[in-house]
């Protein structure tokens, strides 16, 4: 990310502005996912929208977040999942609402 930002841009947003960024990146998510899988009508110039494109704007701000405030994601991630796997080891397997 840095080298895009090097090659790209002139710097980081600062993280005020990557967080409202953010979050207009996830509303374009949930536009697509509440009318293509949701009970909304899709408007005809959201059909050529791409979830996964959308997906990539939010990952790469969330990515821009990590770096500029020195977070380690590899890191989080490697422990958030051993804390799920633990919490959630047989959480979901007697639910009946995901039968």
């Amino acid at each position: 990310m840095d080298a895009w930002i090097a090659a790209h841009g002139v710097r980081y947003f600062d993280p005020l502005t990557n967080m409202a960024m953010l979050a207009e990146e996830v509303g374009e998510v949930a536009r697509i996912l509440a009318r293509r899988y949701g009970e909304q009508s899709e408007k005809e110039s959201d059909r050529g929208k791409d979830l996964g494109e959308e997906l990539a704007d939010v990952l790469f701000v969330l990515l821009c977040l990590a770096n500029q405030t020195e977070t380690d994601m590899q890191a989080a991630w490697d422990r958030r999942m051993k804390a799920k796997a633990l919490r959630d080891q047989e959480r979901h397997r007697g639910n009946a609402k995901l039968r």
